[in-house]
């Protein structure tokens, strides 16, 4: 199980987390093959809206891939992006600067955003862990139910 960061801004990671799916890098399906069923993924927004000018600078989603391959999703106008599946936690949206000196990427680092500019990366357990936290997931208790329900509700143990 690997752990990722991925970076969308916060109005695309709401359509995912409604529909129960990631994209990354403009829809690209290359580095979503990276990411295997089971591992952990956390969004990170830089803006509220894509090319916005705020600076939200927050995590805003957290959750689990689902088994399957990124599949294409016709998003009309001709974009077809690709996707997938995943269950996500229920949990609170986190600014990162706080956490800036407890993480391990970015821990001391001057330029610690260099990381976000590839859309996804990997990163330990503990960050993932101090990220987990922050969002007001409780890990070490008792296994969460996630969030989207249906016929693929799982418990999942973070």
């Amino acid at each position: 199980m690997k752990n990722w960061i991925a970076v969308v801004c916060a109005t695309h990671v709401a359509r995912g987390r409604e529909g129960g799916f990631m994209q990354v890098c403009h829809g690209k399906a290359g580095p979503l093959k990276r990411i295997q069923p089971g591992d952990r993924v956390v969004y990170y927004s830089p803006t509220t809206e894509m090319g916005g000018k705020d600076k939200l600078q927050s995590f805003t989603a957290i959750g689990v891939v689902r088994a399957g391959e990124p599949y294409p999703f016709d998003m009309g106008g001709g974009f077809i992006p690709y996707r997938k599946d995943v269950d996500w936690w229920p949990a609170q949206q986190a600014t990162i600067q706080p956490l800036l000196e407890r993480l391990e990427f970015s821990k001391g680092v001057r330029q610690w955003g260099a990381p976000f500019r590839f859309g996804l990366f990997a990163i330990s357990a503990h960050d993932m862990q101090i990220i987990a936290n922050a969002m007001g997931l409780n890990i070490g208790a008792p296994p969460l139910y996630l969030s989207n329900g249906g016929p693929n509700q799982t418990v999942f143990p973070f």
